[in-house]
C-alpha cells in the first residue's frame, strides 16, 4: 500500500501494545476517535477486515483495537509504528471552507509572503498538527490559513 496514494487517507498509527492478549493502542487522526467503529481500516501488515475496534481511551485521541491473528503482546509489539488507512471514497464530502489534510499535500507554504516549502505531510506529536515540508523542516499548522484555489497555506 502506497503511503502517498491519493485514494487512501491516513487515519491512525499503532503506537504500542495494550495488555497481554494482543490488543494495540492506536493514535487516531480522525475528528472523533470513536469514528473507528465505522472505519474499514487497512494496512499492508494485515488483511482487510482483520482490524476490530475495542474501545476509546477516555480523554484522549487513542483507541484500543484488536487485529485478527495477533493474540499476544509480542505479536502486537511487531505492529508498533504501523500506519492505518481507509479508502478516500468512504469519507463524507467536505463542506465549503473544510478540507482533509491529505488534500493539502503539495500546497505551497508561505510565511510573510515568501515560500518556505511545500507540504510533504502532516505530523502530530501531541501538541497539535505540524506541517512537514519537502525540505525537511516542520512548521506549526495551528492558526494557518488555507487557500484551496491558489493551493497555498499562509502562516
Amino acid at each position: 500500500m502506497s503511503v502517498n496514494a491519493k485514494d487512501k487517507i491516513l487515519v491512525g498509527k499503532i503506537v504500542a501494545p495494550q495488555g497481554i492478549r494482543g490488543d494495540v493502542r492506536v493514535q487516531t487522526f480522525s475528528e472523533k476517535p470513536a469514528d473507528f467503529r465505522d472505519f474499514k481500516v487497512q494496512s499492508s501488515k494485515f488483511k482487510d477486515g482483520d482490524f476490530r475496534f475495542v474501545r476509546v481511551v477516555p480523554n484522549s485521541n487513542v483507541i484500543i483495537a484488536h487485529i485478527a491473528g495477533v493474540d499476544d503482546r509480542n505479536a502486537a509489539e511487531t505492529l508498533r509504528g504501523t500506519e492505518l488507512y481507509i479508502d478516500r471514497g468512504t469519507l463524507p464530502e467536505v463542506r465549503d471552507g473544510e478540507y482533509y489534510q491529505a488534500d493539502l499535500i503539495g500546497f505551497a507554504v508561505l510565511r510573510d509572503g515568501k515560500k518556505i516549502g511545500t507540504v510533504a505531510g502532516f505530523q502530530n506529536f501531541g501538541a497539535g498538527d505540524i506541517i512537514e515540508l519537502d525540505n525537511g523542516d516542520y512548521v506549526s499548522f495551528i492558526g494557518a490559513d488555507v487557500d484551496m484555489v491558489k493551493k497555498e497555506i499562509y502562516l
